[in-house]
């Protein structure tokens, strides 16, 4: 069994996919060629924003977003510490603070009621991570940034093609970022992410630092990097992009189907009612994880670990950042989180395997402690 199956969806685009890469091959545009707008312009109108930018990662997409709010040395700014590594780095590379609120226990995502006490004259902008595939409280957290003159960054590498309130995630703040990974709900065969926004100043920004920070050829206008996406990774997004308004279909369903297999007592993330999550991953929470996983590696069943620890307990967070407090929501969650195999090609002989597989191990591991504890106990004679 796979955690992940990408062969499942590349067996049914195969023919598209040859097609598209003998385009590229016979323009020869390898750089920024015809697809690259294509895909734009489509990445745009999914997402129902004026501007979209196809980059070279996720990783990419969060520093060219920062770069284009002019973020720098002695700002701040204010995210989770609960996420993959990249979220914090981009903010640390540039020589910025990253300030840590707690996260909420029932979603996983940053909790909008710890954010207006962590700002200062020093914020510069607030960075929540729509996490798992659901999104964060944008409206409360934009308002929280209106009141503070802040502008907010969505790091959605997880959840494009959720929707929070009928809107889509990416088009929900200032600037909203995703990642292209080949594990993402919408990943292409390689590094690649995409930046969004409504702003055309923003956009024109975030256009130059993708390249270098050239206004025009040879004519450089802002320091930038280089983060264009190649052009055989938009070719390839280009045929998934069609597929994708089925397959977050085909996500639910599987999603659906582990909220009735799992056991009631198992701890899930809480999808709010006016959210639909992309379920990037399909994560619980168990006591002992490391004997579980072991015990499911040995039924068969894959498991991943999304994430073992919070980001500002990273060494090297630790050894920039040394005043930051400890989070127990995030503490605990990096001490319990599990994520069970997840895509939209499981089938449900595969979840009912997964599932009576993991009341096995429960149960056993349920009735150790409890033998354990028993013989622990004193003796009342």
């Amino acid at each position: 069994m796979q955690f992940i199956d990408l062969k499942a969806q590349s067996n049914r685009i195969e023919d598209r996919l040859l097609a598209r890469f003998k385009a590229v091959l016979d323009h020869g545009a390898y750089i920024m060629g015809p697809e690259i707008t294509e895909l734009e312009h489509a990445l745009a109108a999914f997402v129902g924003v004026e501007h979209a930018l196809s980059v070279s990662s996720g990783t990419d997409a969060l520093l060219i977003a920062l770069m284009a709010l002019d973020i720098g040395a002695g700002d701040e700014v204010i995210t989770t510490p609960f996420s993959f590594f990249a979220t914090a780095e981009v903010i640390a590379l540039l020589g910025a603070k990253p300030v840590f609120v707690d996260i909420d226990k029932a979603t996983y995502n940053i909790d909008v009621n710890l954010i207006e006490a962590a700002i200062n004259a020093k914020t510069k902008a607030i960075m929540p991570v729509s996490l798992y595939g659901q999104c964060a409280d944008y409206d409360e957290i934009n308002a929280l940034a209106k009141k503070h003159g802040l502008p907010v960054i969505e790091d959605a590498a997880q959840s494009f093609g959720a929707t929070y309130k009928g809107r889509q995630s990416c088009g929900l703040t200032t600037i909203g970022c995703t990642s292209f990974f080949p594990s993402k709900p919408l990943g292409c065969y390689g590094d690649g992410g995409a930046c969004f926004t409504n702003d055309s100043e923003l956009a024109k920004r975030m256009n130059e630092i993708r390249t270098h920070g050239q206004s025009k050829r040879y004519y450089h206008t802002r320091l930038g990097i280089n983060g264009r996406m190649d052009t055989i990774q938009a070719a390839i997004l280009l045929e998934k992009l069609a597929l994708f308004p089925e397959e977050i279909q085909m996500r639910q369903q599987v999603a659906d189907r582990y909220q009735q297999l799992l056991p009631t007592h198992v701890r899930k993330q809480t999808i709010k009612n006016h959210n639909t999550s992309v379920f990037a991953q399909y994560t619980i929470e168990v006591s002992a994880r490391d004997s579980v996983q072991q015990a499911l590696q040995h039924k068969g069943i894959p498991t991943a670990v999304h994430y073992p620890v919070g980001l500002h307990e990273q060494p090297i967070i630790k050894e920039l950042y040394p005043e930051i407090h400890c989070l127990p929501n995030t503490e605990n969650a990096a001490n319990r989180v599990t994520s069970l195999p997840m895509h939209p090609y499981l089938t449900l002989e595969d979840q009912q395997t997964i599932c009576s597989a993991l009341q096995d191990v429960l149960s056993y591991n349920a009735h150790s402690i409890e033998t354990q504890m028993t013989h622990e106990r004193p003796s009342t004679v």
